[in-house]
């Protein structure tokens, strides 16, 4: 089946892009092997970075008109909704964003979100005229029938962004995309004939990993079955192992990983014990079998159980700023706390300020190339550029 993309069918992707991974993935942009570069390669393992992150990687700002009208009806959703971030891949090259979020939801019919009833409220056509939107399969949005707008429409798209970009940069650190399956009804208060999300069980999830592997090679993805190797369960190979894989092990790849916790996350274990034949890794702690990843949003408040479990060798994701708050009263409380936690994923929805609000907050990993050591548990030796170097990052043209 022809995507709206262009593509041929997922095969003729996989089998571009399984090229390419060779190719690009055996030598640097001068010929020379890449890991020559990075002498810590076979000991640095993933867990011992830390890298910064985008929230909601894919929004846009809504538009003025539907933005004003949310803001005088509904002041808390607008005053949060109020950011926007660069395409995925000007993420990654001009602001050293190596952790995405994306939000999923089902559309296997399509044009389920085509339609925008919400937009004829404030004198708008409703229709989107954006052609991704009619076809099969996951949407890519922040809340269904109020906040849309997004650089990317499809998973798909923006994962062939991800791919993309890692392909002509083989040398990066490993990207880590956080995915969030979303099936949430909006309320139609105004009978605007607001739509139903599909909702999200096990079919879906199932559909979730297999666009997933629609557009990657299966070497470019660092899989739970990978991590685990020989080892009965996830939490046994992070134990035994002291940590993830290394660098070298990793480096230039894709780490996928679950959001959500409750019946999502049971749905998807389900079946498929210590995430045996998925892609994602799961949001779990010890002594959970699945533990390899973990996701604790409150810097502050988790701040020792982040740094506890960053010692014992688990990858974090947590949260320097939420909800405009910090990036309008310039509070770095949390930010700072977030870096300092070792945490090895800090998400913001600011690595570059907004001039609106006049205050300068931004976060950047201190002294990151654009990544860092881990300040918990890297080893003494290590410095930035053995994470990576912007002379290694190697480019396929």
């Amino acid at each position: 089946m022809t995507r709206p993309d262009g593509h041929s069918s997922a095969a003729t992707a996989r089998f571009a892009a399984a090229a390419a991974l060779a190719l690009l993935g055996a030598c640097g942009s001068d010929g020379n092997d890449l890991s020559t570069g990075y002498p810590l390669d076979d000991r640095l393992r993933f867990d011992q970075v830390q890298v910064l992150g985008s929230h909601n990687s894919y929004h846009r700002h809504g538009r003025p008109e539907l933005f004003q009208a949310l803001l005088e009806i509904v002041p808390p959703l607008a005053i949060a909704w109020d950011y926007e971030h660069l395409p995925l891949a000007e993420q990654f090259e001009t602001q050293g964003i190596r952790q995405i979020e994306l939000d999923v939801w089902a559309d296997p019919q399509g044009g389920l979100y085509a339609r925008r009833p919400v937009l004829s409220f404030v004198g708008l056509d409703p229709a989107s005229g954006i052609p991704a939107l009619d076809e099969p399969g996951f949407k890519i949005l922040h809340v269904a029938e109020l906040d849309f707008e997004s650089t990317c429409w499809t998973f798909v798209e923006c994962l062939e962004n991800v791919r993309d970009w890692s392909l002509a940069h083989p040398g990066h650190v490993p990207l880590f995309i956080l995915v969030e399956a979303k099936d949430d009804p909006t309320p139609d208060l105004f009978q605007l004939g607001f739509g139903t999300p599909v909702p999200i069980g096990p079919a879906e999830l199932d559909a979730l990993d297999e666009e997933i592997r629609s557009v990657f090679a299966p070497g470019h993805v660092v899989t739970p079955d990978e991590v685990r190797g020989d080892h009965a369960t996830l939490l046994e190979a992070i134990q035994e192992r002291g940590g993830w894989p290394t660098l070298g092990e990793l480096r230039g790849r894709i780490v996928f990983g679950l959001d959500n916790g409750g019946d999502k996350k049971r749905d998807y274990i389900a079946g498929h014990p210590s995430l045996r034949g998925r892609i994602l890794f799961t949001s779990s702690e010890p002594p959970e079998p699945e533990a390899a990843f973990v996701k604790l949003n409150d810097p502050i408040g988790d701040g020792p159980r982040i740094r506890e479990l960053v010692a014992q060798g688990f990858v974090i994701r947590t949260r320097a700023d939420a909800d405009t708050e910090q990036a309008r009263t310039g509070d770095t409380t949390d930010r700072e706390a977030a870096l300092a936690s070792g945490a090895q994923f800090v998400s913001t929805d600011y690595p570059v300020p907004n001039p609106d609000f006049g205050t300068g907050y931004l976060v950047a990993i201190p002294d990151g190339t654009p990544a860092r050591c881990n300040p918990i548990s890297a080893p003494s030796e290590c410095s930035s550029l053995d994470v990576e170097n912007p002379e290694h990052l190697g480019r396929s043209s």
